[in-house]
């Protein structure tokens, strides 16, 4: 894949080594080091797509014994995060604008984010992300959108 991201390179580097997707996880988690606190190994990642598990433990719940809303977020920040450098065109730039979410069930088991958006939407303008997440049965606990701005890259002097 010639025309390959620079994330995309080191995500498939990374799988060709032992341990590679925990690898390029915790390289990525570092971009944004809160992401580091749900423990997220990225499951899958390519161009308008990512997908990312993490395990309900101790640290992520809440009073109720739940995944926690805000490690929910986590999860799909991170997961559109992936998504956005993955599939941006040289030329742009993104930064998050705003998210909407609701929460459809109880999360009360380990926890799959899948991100996707339009593969035709990366110009200038508002971009929205698709993000959702499931528990292990498959039920969807968090569903939402994430706004991200795209803009050009200034030109450099």
């Amino acid at each position: 894949m010639m025309n390959e991201n620079y994330l995309l390179k080191l995500y498939h580097k990374t799988l060709k080594l032992p341990f590679g997707r925990a690898l390029f996880s915790r390289i990525f988690a570092k971009k944004a080091p809160y992401f580091s606190t749900i423990k997220p190994t990225i499951a899958d990642l390519k161009p308008n797509y990512c997908e990312l598990t993490f395990k309900k433990r101790k640290a992520v719940q809440n009073h109720i014994g739940t995944v926690h809303a805000i490690a929910l977020c986590n999860g799909l920040e991170m997961a559109m995060g992936a998504l956005a450098e993955a599939s941006i065109p040289k030329h742009l730039r993104w930064i998050p604008k705003g998210m909407t979410v609701t929460y459809t069930a109880k999360a009360d088991s380990d926890i799959r984010i899948v991100a996707s958006a339009d593969e035709n939407a990366w110009k200038p303008g508002d971009l929205p992300v698709l993000v959702q997440g499931f528990r292990a049965d498959g039920t969807l606990v968090i569903d939402g959108v994430i706004t991200i701005y795209i803009s050009e890259k200034p030109t450099r002097k």
